[in-house]
């Protein structure tokens, strides 16, 4: 019984051993960072400080999280502002 529930798990990963990944995105945290999910085995990548693809670990998902947060906040201040000067 225990190989039958981990044969869902394994014909994932063997596609992606065979085939290799096909990652997506899965979520745009800024305009330059994004984080990627293979959509067979759904591993996980996000972009590093470099531009480089590295896995997205919990510590990765906070320091996303956190520049979600004020990339989101200052394009909506800049939105603001860009309001305000247009009606002056």
């Amino acid at each position: 019984m225990g190989k039958i529930t981990n044969k869902p798990a394994f014909i994932p990963s063997m596609y992606c051993n065979i085939f290799g990944h096909d990652y997506e995105v899965s979520k745009k945290v800024t305009y330059h960072v994004k984080e990627y999910t293979c959509k067979h085995c759904k591993k996980q990548l996000t972009t590093n400080s470099n531009g480089h693809l590295i896995e997205l670990t919990p510590k990765f998902k906070e320091i996303n999280a956190i520049l979600e947060r004020i990339h989101n906040s200052r394009a909506e201040r800049s939105k603001k502002k860009m309001i305000t000067s247009s009606i002056y």
